[in-house]
């Protein structure tokens, strides 16, 4: 397995790539009363899903664990939303954020999996 691969695995390798993706692509983006808060939202929610998970990873009871978990997946949709929004402020960046979005419902997918198997 190639250092690619093996980090596709690693969540917060993955989660903390995922942020940074979201900040260089809002750095591209043209600055106006639109944008702007779009901007500060998607980068709030993106750079949270690793910062939750990183709390997760040294939650101190599996409820807190579980809590952490979810709001990472909350805010991984809510990324979706964001991204939504930004293309259609910013048609120019549409497929680019198309990428990012394919990312973000991976996650979605992944924190909402483990979720559902921690409940049973």
């Amino acid at each position: 397995m190639n250092e690619s691969s093996a980090n596709n695995y690693n969540l917060e390798e993955r989660t903390a790539k995922f942020g940074e993706n979201i900040i260089l692509f809002c750095k591209k983006l043209k600055k106006d009363a639109i944008t702007n808060p779009l901007i500060n939202q998607i980068v709030r929610s993106s750079t949270s899903i690793g910062a939750n998970y990183m709390e997760a990873n040294s939650a101190s009871s599996k409820k807190d664990f579980k809590n952490k978990i979810h709001i990472c997946k909350k805010e991984a949709s809510e990324t979706k939303h964001w991204l939504r929004m930004l293309s259609t402020a910013s048609e120019e960046i549409k497929d680019e954020a198309r990428i990012l979005w394919k990312e973000a419902q991976e996650l979605t997918l992944i924190f909402g999996k483990i979720v559902s198997t921690l409940k049973n």
